[in-house]
């Protein structure tokens, strides 16, 4: 990845106003003015974020490309049939990165053309603070350098990993709506400590560091999640107790049927 690398966003939604902000917090790129997205005048509300970021923005993807050697598709999927066609004779010498969700590379690939190169990512919004997890698959235009450099930009906000196309779905259900998953646990452990008589600020920091402890430890150690959860369990104590009642109230079964939910609607998309 070169030190001049510039990276333009097709779409300024969420995630790619999270990624903008994590290149640059990442120095994956020089400066902020490496960093550009485009939208439609209709939206352009969007760009605000980006402009105080100090990014260059656009209303027309065509000089988003000029001024871009990595072109991240960010835009909703439905809308991709209606930017596929306005970028296709621009494509040739770019890396092109979807992350939409359920978009496959063969539609990307017959969208675009045949020569171009492709890879679907999947992010999440973590990555705004560098802790994001992505994973990636690549089109068969791909070379070993444009996977290099695709692993060096997305390393810069956090893990990244080369998957199958066909465990995308899955790594959406997990990972990419995961943080949403974890926000609403925080949420309740919160909650249940104001009940308990916590100050409600003291109780999101526990609850929230509590998570980010507990994954750095699984993380960390490369123990079991389930041997950790033993180690914190004390005969007869306030852990298993705790966890007696989260599997009685079917907290394991929601969240993988949660998973399995999230994954089903990529293929609907």
């Amino acid at each position: 990845m070169g030190a001049n690398l510039r990276v333009g966003f097709i779409g300024a939604g969420k995630m790619a106003s999270a990624l903008a902000q994590g290149f640059i917090k990442g120095q994956a790129v020089k400066c902020a003015s490496h960093v550009s997205a485009s939208c439609p005048i209709a939206d352009k509300h969007l760009l605000e974020h980006m402009k105080q970021m100090g990014c260059q923005t656009f209303h027309c993807n065509k000089e988003l490309m000029d001024c871009s050697d990595v072109v991240i598709l960010a835009v909703k999927p439905q809308i991709m049939p209606l930017v596929l066609p306005d970028i296709k004779s621009l494509v040739a010498s770019k890396l092109m990165v979807s992350i939409a969700a359920g978009v496959q590379l063969a539609q990307l690939q017959a969208d675009l053309n045949p020569d171009s190169k492709i890879v679907r990512l999947m992010p999440n919004t973590p990555c705004i603070v560098r802790e994001g997890v992505s994973v990636f698959c690549s089109g068969p235009q791909v070379t070993p350098q444009d996977n290099a450099t695709v692993k060096q930009l997305f390393g810069t906000v956090g893990q990244i990993d080369e998957v199958k196309e066909s465990m995308i779905d899955a790594v959406t259900g997990v990972s990419g709506s995961g943080p949403a998953y974890m926000y609403l646990i925080i949420e309740a452990m919160a909650d249940g400590g104001v009940k308990q008589g916590l100050p409600r600020d003291l109780a999101y920091k526990l609850a929230a560091q509590t998570m980010v402890g507990a994954g750095r430890m699984v993380l960390d150690t490369h123990t079991h999640p389930a041997v950790l959860k033993d180690e914190v369990c004390s005969p007869g104590g306030t852990t298993i107790t705790a966890l007696d009642m989260l599997e009685k109230s079917g907290l394991r079964t929601s969240i993988m049927q949660a998973v399995e939910a999230a994954t089903k609607r990529c293929t609907q998309i």
